[in-house]
C-alpha cells in the first residue's frame, strides 16, 4: 500500500553538517551515505575513507582495553516528585499506550554519557535548533518537556495528487512516516461531499512517531538510546548530564524483538555484549567523529490504493 524514500528537496546548493560516528558497523553503510548524501561524495577515494573508518575502529579496540565496562556503569536516578505530575500526563496520553503497551515502563534521570548508541549519525542544524528552542538554563519542568513533549512544533507536510488512485505526502522530517491503515466511522469525516451514501472509509494514516526520549535496559545493566539521538547530543552540548527518560525493561531476545529496530536485533551482542560498545560521548571524540557536508533532503511516502470489485456466492 506504501512505499517510502528520501529524495532531494531541490535546493540546489544548500547543504547541512552531519556528526558522523566512524569506526562502528557497518562499513557499507558508511561509504554508501557518502557516496549518496555527501556534498561531492562521488569524488571522494573510498579507499580513503575506508582507511579513516579503520583508525576509528583500531581506537575502539584500544577503549575495549581503557573502558572496559564502562556501559555497564549508567547512572539513573529517580524523577524529583514535581515531574511526577507530567510524567503521568505522559502515560495517559493515547499515542503513549499505543507505542508501549507491551514491555514494562518506568520514568528516570539517566546519564547521558554512557548510553550504547546504534544510530550513527545526527544533523547539527537540527541538534543546534533544539539547543534554541531549550535554552542554555532551563528548570526541571521544561527540561522534561523537551525530552518527553506530548506538544511539539511540527515541519509542514506537503501532499500531491499523482493520479486517481496515487498520492505522494513529504516532510523534511526524517521522523516522517506511513502509520497505519485503519477504518474510520462516516460520523468520522467532516467537509467531505461524496458521490453517493458512505459505507465505509478507509485511510492510510502518515505522520510523525510519538518522538519520546526513550531507552531499553537490558536486565538491569546496559542501556541502550533507542529514541531521541538529536536530543541527547543537544544536551550535552549544552553542558546537562542527565535527561528524563522513559526506559523499556528487556530481560530476554523476543522483548528486546519487540522494543527495538532491526539494526540492533541483527547484531545485539555488538550492543548488549561487548566490552567496549559506541556510547553518546563518541559524538564529541575527535578521533571518532567525522562531520559530513550533506545534501538536504525530504522524507516522501507514496501511497498507492488498490480496488478489485467481484462477487462471491455465501
Amino acid at each position: 500500500m506504501h512505499d517510502t524514500a528520501i529524495a532531494a528537496d531541490g535546493r540546489l546548493g544548500e547543504s547541512s553538517e552531519e556528526l558522523w560516528l566512524l569506526g562502528q558497523p557497518d562499513l557499507g553503510y558508511f561509504l554508501k551515505f557518502v557516496r549518496d548524501r555527501v556534498v561531492g561524495g562521488t569524488d571522494l577515494s573510498p579507499r580513503t575513507l575506508a582507511d579513516e573508518w579503520r583508525r576509528a575502529n583500531d581506537y575502539y579496540y584500544e577503549l575495549e582495553e581503557s573502558e572496559a565496562g564502562i556501559a555497564d556503569q549508567v547512572e539513573c536516578q529517580e524523577l524529583d516528585r514535581s515531574l511526577l505530575p507530567l510524567a503521568e500526563q505522559v502515560i495517559a496520553a493515547p499515542w503513549f499506550r499505543r507505542a508501549f503497551d507491551t514491555l514494562p515502563i518506568t520514568f528516570a534521570m539517566v546519564e547521558l554519557d554512557h548510553l550504547v548508541v546504534f544510530q550513527p549519525n545526527v544533523t547539527r542544524e537540527f541538534v543546534d535548533e533544539l539547543k534554541a528552542r531549550l535554552g542554555p538554563d532551563p528548570d526541571q519542568k521544561s527540561l522534561f518537556r523537551f525530552c518527553i513533549p506530548l506538544e511539539r512544533p511540527e515541519p509542514a507536510v506537503k501532499v500531491q495528487r499523482l493520479g486517481s488512485r496515487c498520492y505522494q505526502v513529504s516532510s523534511e522530517s526524517a521522523d516522517f512516516r506511513f502509520l497505519e491503515a485503519a477504518i474510520f466511522q462516516p460520523d468520522q469525516i467532516t467537509d467531505y461531499q461524496a458521490h453517493g451514501r458512505i459505507g465505509a472509509v478507509i485511510g492510510a494514516v502518515v505522520g510523525f512517531g510519538s518522538n519520546f526520549l526513550n531507552v531499553i535496559r537490558d536486565e538491569g545493566k546496559r542501556i541502550l538510546l533507542n529514541n531521541g539521538y538529536h536530543r541527547a547530543v543537544a544536551l550535552r552540548e549544552l553542558g546537562i548530564t542527565h535527561a528524563p527518560c522513559i526506559i523499556q525493561e528487556v530481560t530476554r531476545r523476543d522483548e528486546l524483538a519487540v522494543a527495538a529496530g532491526s539494526t540492533v536485533n541483527r547484531t545485539p551482542f555488538f550492543y548488549f555484549g561487548k566490552k567496549r560498545p559506541p556510547l553518546l560521548k563518541d559524538f564529541f571524540d575527535p578521533k571518532i567523529r567525522k562531520v559530513l557536508p550533506v545534501r538536504r533532503m525530504r522524507r516522501i511516502v507514496e501511497i498507492k490504493i488498490e480496488v478489485r470489485k467481484f462477487d462471491v456466492f455465501e
